[in-house]
């Protein structure tokens, strides 16, 4: 089982930043993608970014130049680095991990964009 617990989400002003923090516990051999998605109200949840196992990043070309992922070697945590920020990026953040072919999900955190 794996457990993924994120946090950072909150208000923040058009134009500003945020950091997203994913933590990963369990049996975290052998994973493949590990990344943040997010949903706004009444769309589909979308990919932000991920990490490749070689921990090369991929983005979504609405946050490309603003947002950057990271992670460590172990797999036991990923950063989300969000700036300038607008009111399109609101909503739910997940972190996603794809291992043996499963995807774990976080509970998700919030990011409301208001001035």
């Amino acid at each position: 089982q794996v457990q993924l617990v994120e946090s950072g989400g909150g208000l923040v002003q058009p134009g500003g930043s945020l950091k997203l923090a994913c933590a990963a516990s369990g049996n975290l051999l052998n994973v493949w993608l590990r990344g943040w998605y997010r949903q706004s109200p009444g769309e589909e949840r979308e990919l932000v970014a991920d990490l490749n196992p070689r921990n090369l990043p991929n983005y979504a070309a609405s946050v490309k130049g603003r947002f950057a992922i990271s992670g460590d070697n172990e797999n036991t945590v990923v950063y989300l680095q969000m700036n300038k920020i607008s009111s399109e990026d609101a909503g739910v953040y997940y972190c996603n991990y794809q291992i043996g072919g499963i995807d774990y999900w976080g509970q998700g955190t919030q990011v409301t964009v208001a001035s």
